[in-house]
C-alpha cells in the first residue's frame, strides 16, 4: 500500500465512473452495507461526496441520504443520482447526529457507515473493507488510514492507525476516524445510537462506549479509504471550542472505567512511542520517516 499523488482524489470524484448496472443489480454474494450521508447546505461538497460512493461500484450498497433542509442547491444535486438512492429527504432535523441515527434506522445493511457531505470514500474503499470482514466474520468494526484532502480535493497528508487500545482512545483521543469506519448495524440496538447530546464529538464517543465491552472486536485495514476534508467551515471556532468541551468531557467519563497501565503524564509519551515502535516493527519505514519530516499544513 503506497501513498496517494496529491490530485489521486481529486481525479476519481471529478465525474461519475459508475457502472449503473454494478449498483442497480446487487449482488447479494458480497456484505450489504449501508452508507449514511447527513447534509445540510453542503452543495459545494456534496457531489463530490455522492460521487466518491458510486464511484466504488460496490455490487451491494444501499445509499441513504439525510438533508437538514438544505436552501443552496443540494436538493438539485440530489435528485441527479436518485435512481441510485435508496432513500433521501430534504426536511428540517435535529442536527447532525439525529440526521445520522435516522438513516441508521432506515438502513437495511449488516454493516453501515456515514460519510459527511463534505468528506469523501477514497477508491475501492468497500470492495476492500467487504474483503476484510469476509476474512474476520468474528470482528465488529472495521476502520482503516486516513487522507487529507483540502477544499480543491488534493491530497496534503497521510494519517496512517494502528490496532485499536483503549487507553490510547482515551487519554489520547480518537483512534478510529469516521471517514474510514464500518460496523455491525446491530451495534447500535445492543449498545444505542449516538448519543445525540454531542454535536461534533459522537463518534468519538461511541468508539469509547464500544471500547468499554471486550466482546466488541476492532479491526484495522491496511489501507487508506476514508477522506477529511479542511477547508475554511470546517476550521471554524465553533467546531474547534465545542468540539474540544466535548472531547473532554467524553475523556473524564471513560477514565473512569478503566485503569490505565501508567500515570497520565508518562502514558501519553507511551502511547506515541508505541506507534513508533508499531510502524517500525511493522517494515513501515517510509511512513515513519514521513511522519518525522511532515509539517502540518498551515
Amino acid at each position: 500500500m503506497g501513498f496517494f499523488k496529491e490530485n489521486d482524489i481529486k481525479e476519481f470524484v471529478s465525474k461519475a465512473s459508475f457502472d449503473e448496472r454494478i449498483l442497480l443489480n446487487k449482488n447479494q454474494n458480497y456484505p450489504k452495507i449501508s452508507v449514511i450521508t447527513p447534509s445540510y447546505n453542503q452543495a459545494e461538497f456534496l457531489e463530490k461526496t455522492i460521487l466518491s460512493i458510486l464511484n466504488q461500484n460496490y455490487p451491494n450498497l444501499e445509499f441513504i441520504i439525510m438533508d437538514g433542509g438544505s436552501t443552496d442547491g443540494s436538493v438539485e444535486v440530489i435528485k441527479k443520482y436518485e435512481k441510485y438512492i435508496a432513500y433521501w429527504v430534504s426536511a428540517k432535523d435535529g442536527g447532525q447526529t439525529a440526521a445520522i441515527n435516522a438513516g441508521f434506522k432506515k438502513a437495511t445493511g449488516d454493516w453501515v457507515t456515514f460519510q459527511n457531505s463534505d468528506d469523501v470514500f477514497a477508491p475501492n474503499a468497500l470492495l476492500n473493507v467487504a474483503k476484510a470482514i469476509r476474512n474476520h466474520p468474528e470482528d465488529s468494526v472495521f476502520y482503516g488510514h486516513l487522507l487529507m484532502i483540502d477544499g480543491d480535493d488534493r491530497v496534503f497528508e497521510h494519517k496512517k492507525q494502528i490496532p485499536f487500545w483503549m487507553q490510547a482512545q482515551v487519554y489520547e483521543g480518537m483512534q478510529v476516524f469516521n471517514q474510514c469506519m464500518i460496523f455491525k448495524r446491530d451495534l447500535l440496538t445492543k449498545y444505542g445510537y449516538f448519543d445525540e447530546n454531542y454535536r461534533f464529538a459522537f463518534d468519538y464517543e461511541i468508539c469509547t462506549r464500544w471500547g468499554t465491552h471486550s466482546e466488541i472486536k476492532f479491526r484495522l485495514v491496511n489501507d487508506f479509504w476514508g477522506c477529511f476534508r479542511q477547508h475554511e467551515l470546517a476550521k471554524s471556532s465553533t467546531i474547534f471550542t465545542v468540539g474540544l468541551s466535548e472531547h473532554e468531557q467524553i475523556k473524564h467519563k471513560y477514565s473512569q472505567t478503566i485503569r490505565p497501565s501508567f500515570p497520565e503524564r508518562m502514558l501519553q509519551k507511551v502511547i506515541r512511542l508505541r506507534k513508533f515502535v508499531l510502524f517500525l516493527t511493522s517494515g513501515d519505514l517510509a511512513y515513519f520517516f514521513y511522519r518525522l519530516r511532515f509539517s502540518p499544513k498551515a
